[in-house]
């Protein structure tokens, strides 16, 4: 069966908010220094890519500290106050 545009097997990042990266980065570092002297090279370099990577995203994205996550702001321009709904 194949996918619809937008459904989320389309193979899309995973969008995360500032504090999900931050942890993800806290546990990447923990991660990185649990591992044994003996874990494949491949394996290291791929969680140290990663850790770069969530830093310099972090770094670049300045922080709304005005408003929290999962409120949007009121869109009120160019309207009027809203109809009530008529059955």
């Amino acid at each position: 069966m194949r996918a619809f545009h937008g459904q989320m097997s389309d193979n899309q990042p995973i969008r995360r908010t500032h504090a999900e990266k931050q942890k993800q980065l806290r546990d990447l570092r923990e991660t990185l220094a649990a591992m044994k002297s003996h874990t494949a090279p491949t394996l290291r370099e791929s969680v140290q890519k990663r850790i770069r990577q969530l830093e310099a995203e972090l770094a670049a994205a300045p922080v709304l500290k005005d408003s929290s996550p999962g409120t949007r702001p009121a869109r009120t321009e160019g309207r009027g106050p809203r109809r009530p709904r008529t059955l």
